[in-house]
């Protein structure tokens, strides 16, 4: 039965770890450029770059969409005018059509590791960001041409007519590189669309959506940090593009839709919102709340080597325009946020106000002590100079801190080991009495100074802010494309070579061997054979685990595993200290123990 057991644990072991690797393997690449083809080409173009605004304007017709429930890729028109603002960080590439931004391209940010083309959001997208989503305002969105009204290298103004009636003027301002921080950041610009009444009667602005951007894969399995997201004032809420997938493990035991969501959308207050993937983020934070949020997936072209379509996400934030009286003006105004995840500057309490550097996805449970960690990884940066060291060091501080608590934890293990015996003993010598068993038991415990949660409750205090760390890896813009020793991007798995098309990751295997090697001197309370055989396999599951996780995360891990197996070398042979011996009783001349018959109050005098 015993044998039964053991084969059938360790079957579930293996299956667990089966699809915690296939989770490792789905964890993303940095991003690149995304090489997904052609985006669906819009035809019938409306007017040229020179036409003058006429008395109104048309929207071209939607483009065809080969899966009904997902949103289309739309190509820029032929004949649109292009011009660019720019500084030392970012250039901004605004269309005409629509009067919004075309692009972004991030200068301090290749696209690709050791090539000089910058890394540019928004590259595939189904409309420029800031532009007038089609179905919130039809007639001055992308499809609509706008007059470009001034232009000088920090700021562009577009010009157009809404249907005889309304004047929209969209105005974009781009700070200087050096502008002081507590001003504002090279990497947000500001916009403000002003709406101005032509007529003579009262005119309503329709309720509109403006593009926050699109989030696009750049290989097949980037696809966990896709995702979108708002904050109304109190809480931010993400939406994953996994979320709007649908179907897969969850939806077949009754968790999740089995269909595809086309778009999620509510009528939420928006202090700001944003879109964003694993390394760099766009986020619109208007002067005055928003009043709604969309979120819409995407189907891109299949990526090189693939013939399954590539999942992406793009987002609009919602405004609503008071009735413009005759001749009179509404303005909205904003700013944009266009750059990387960066905790250092989203924190920056002088220019983004509103906790923007939630994008950073730390979590609601343990992103305090991400936040806190990454602070001291990156002053220890600043000091040594290179990302893998400052993780190592950052490790090892932690670790340091909370050598009481382990080497509490590791001394009552060791000391529950060495009672197993008696334990075992007690069980079987009150098996049929619950009571007795227990009460000798605490006696046992008592006698040899074991505390039954020793062993964990120290743990536990340590476990926030491991989790922490671990959290704060997978979202640090500053690991992409970071070099280590070995490894040419700690963003990426340290790669060294390619063995029958197997992939030959070093940290991981490190990890596997130092975990194996620390669960050899760490201490098993238990006796229990079974559990014994399946902690054996612990240290492979480990490793398949982290086999395709990011190289930062890896280096933590193994790093952690070392100290772990350093200190519990040292711990076992630390002499513990013996309980102290009771004092022997002292007996009479029968033999029988004297007792005490001093009296306990104090003597009165004669």
């Amino acid at each position: 039965m015993d044998k039964k057991n053991t084969v059938i644990g360790v079957a579930l072991l293996l299956v667990a770890f089966a699809l915690m690797y296939y989770g490792a393997k789905t964890t993303p690449r940095p991003p690149a450029t995304p090489q997904i083809g052609q985006p669906a080409t819009i035809t019938n173009p409306l007017g040229n770059a020179n036409q003058a605004p006429g008395p109104a304007t048309a929207a071209l017709p939607p483009t065809s969409v080969s899966d009904a429930t997902l949103s289309s890729l739309n190509s820029t028109d032929q004949t649109a005018k292009f011009i660019s603002l720019s500084n030392d960080f970012i250039k901004v590439n605004f269309v005409d059509f629509g009067g919004a931004i075309e692009s972004v391209a991030l200068k301090k940010y290749p696209a690709v590791k050791d090539k000089p083309e910058p890394f540019i959001f928004n590259q595939n997208h189904t409309d420029p960001i800031l532009a007038f989503t089609r179905d919130s305002f039809p007639g001055a969105d992308r499809a609509v041409h706008y007059t470009v009204v001034s232009q000088t290298d920090r700021e562009v103004v577009f010009r157009a007519v809404w249907e005889n009636r309304i004047e929209i003027t969209r105005r974009y301002v781009l700070p200087p590189s050096n502008i002081p921080r507590s001003q504002g950041d090279p990497y947000q610009l500001h916009h403000e669309t002003t709406f101005r009444n032509l007529t003579g009667q009262t005119q309503q602005v329709p309720h509109f959506n403006l593009d926050l951007g699109t989030a696009a894969p750049a290989n097949p399995s980037d696809f966990i940090y896709i995702s979108s997201g708002y904050d109304d004032g109190k809480k931010a809420e993400f939406i994953e593009r996994a979320k709007m997938e649908g179907g897969g493990f969850m939806a077949s035991i009754g968790f999740g839709s089995k269909e595809p969501t086309p778009k999620i959308s509510n009528n939420s207050p928006i202090a700001w919102a944003a879109v964003e993937d694993q390394f760099f983020a766009s986020i619109l934070t208007p002067d005055t709340p928003g009043s709604g949020f969309v979120a819409r997936r995407l189907e891109f072209p299949p990526l090189p080597g693939t013939t399954r379509p590539a999942q992406g996400i793009a987002a609009a934030a919602g405004f609503d325009v008071a009735p413009l009286a005759p001749n009179a003006e509404a303005k909205v105004g904003m700013s944009l946020y266009v750059g990387p995840k960066e905790f250092e500057r989203l924190s920056n309490q002088d220019v983004f106000k509103l906790d923007q550097e939630k994008v950073m996805r730390f979590g609601s449970v343990f992103g305090i002590f991400s936040r806190i960690l990454l602070i001291i990884m990156t002053k220890v940066h600043h000091w040594v100079g290179n990302w893998g060291w400052a993780i190592i060091i950052t490790t090892l501080v932690l670790r340091t801190i909370f050598v009481p608590f382990t080497l509490a934890a590791s001394k009552s293990s060791k000391r529950m080991q060495g009672i197993q015996p008696q334990l075992k003993e007690l069980r079987e010598k009150y098996k049929d009495n619950p009571a007795k068993l227990n009460q000798a038991t605490m006696a046992l415990f008592k006698e040899n100074r074991v505390n039954p949660a020793g062993g964990c409750l120290p743990m536990l205090i340590t476990i926030p802010f491991f989790w922490g760390f671990y959290d704060m890896l997978r979202h640090t813009s500053e690991l992409r494309f970071a070099e280590f020793l070995w490894c040419r991007d700690l963003s990426a798995p340290d790669t060294v070579a390619h063995v029958a098309g197997f992939a030959l990751n070093i940290f991981p295997i490190l990890l596997t061997v130092a975990m194996f090697f620390q669960m050899q001197f760490t201490p098993q309370p238990s006796v229990d054979n079974q559990q014994a055989k399946l902690m054996k396999y612990m240290p492979l599951g480990m490793g398949l685990l982290y086999y395709n996780f990011s190289s930062a995360l890896s280096v933590y891990s193994t790093v952690n595993a070392l100290f772990m197996m350093g200190q519990q070398f040292i711990i076992n042979r630390m002499k513990d200290t013996p309980p102290p011996a009771a004092a022997p009783a002292k007996n009479g001349p029968s033999g029988r123990p004297i007792k005490n018959v001093t009296p306990s109050g104090p003597r009165k005098k004669n």
